[in-house]
């Protein structure tokens, strides 16, 4: 029987990281088909070839990265557009979600029901972006702020459900913390 429970184990384990691996690879398959798209499908595009770099790091197979770029360039039905969402969180921190979806409306919606769960609000474009610089990584904190030990936690907590989202590619806050996103 032990080599039952071993064979158990092993199949929990891969399943777990089978999961962890697709959900990695479905949000860089719909970058790569954004910015396919972007680039009607010319891999030697800046933003495209910066993409797959980024995907291969990750040890996305070829394949799949193919089949992204040939879905952006138009060999598939949905269009990937890129969508930024802008909202306070605990202790005054500003956000900058950024996410990648061929459904504006239901990207929105889970977006706006986990902020609703959490007990925030989502805001309406501009809401947030003053507290930023935007850069070629993303979006720079002007001013980081300092969160006490629940401020933080509750932070922590609501990045990791928004990153749990499919759609969702980067959150970004201004504070001054370890969770403060990416």
């Amino acid at each position: 029987m032990s080599g039952h429970n071993k064979w158990s184990k092993i199949k929990h384990k891969k399943a777990a990281t089978d999961a962890v691996k697709s959900k990695v690879f479905s949000k860089h398959s719909a970058l790569i088909a954004m910015e396919s798209r972007k680039a009607n499908g010319d891999i030697s595009s800046p933003g495209l070839a910066a993409a797959i770099v980024r995907a291969k790091k990750e040890s996305m197979p070829k394949e799949n990265i193919d089949r992204a770029v040939a879905k952006g360039a138009g060999a598939g039905g949905a269009a990937f557009e890129e969508v930024l969402f802008e909202a306070f969180g605990p202790g005054g921190v500003a956000l900058m979600i950024t996410a990648v979806t061929d459904n504006n409306n239901r990207t929105s919606q889970e977006v706006r029901s986990i902020f609703t769960k959490s007990g925030f609000q989502l805001g309406v474009p501009g809401t947030a972006a003053w507290a930023f610089t935007k850069t070629a990584d993303g979006y720079v904190p002007n001013t980081p702020l300092e969160l006490n030990d629940t401020d933080g936690e509750r932070l922590g907590e609501l990045i990791e459900q928004l990153e749990e989202q499919d759609d969702v590619q980067d959150v970004y806050t201004t504070a001054d913390s370890p969770e403060s996103g990416e």
